[in-house]
């Protein structure tokens, strides 16, 4: 996966639009509708975790991987900072 769209560079929110004007299907039963959701929720964790994982080793600083995420400087760092300390790496004050 290329991390290559700045917070800064024209066309995020056109592909964050088109994201959410997709289709979502309908599906018979509950409870396979239900363990979509679960799969889907897992593959975005681990998704985002590569992407600010690729971000940070880019020089990305947190305000930019909050704002990319849609999420606080807070947040962003809180979820992410241990786990990115642990795998080595270097990470920005701000």
């Amino acid at each position: 996966m290329h991390l290559a769209t700045r917070v800064d560079k024209p066309g995020l929110s056109t592909r964050v639009a088109y994201m959410a004007a997709l289709k979502i299907p309908s599906v018979k039963e509950p409870a396979d509708g239900l363990a979509a959701v679960l799969a889907l929720r897992r593959l975005a964790d681990q998704l985002e975790d590569a992407a600010v994982e690729q971000a940070m080793r880019a020089g990305w600083s947190w305000p930019e991987v909050a704002e990319a995420l849609g999420v606080t400087r807070q947040a962003v760092h809180k979820k992410h900072a241990q786990r990115l300390i642990a795998a080595g790496v270097a990470l920005r004050r701000r």
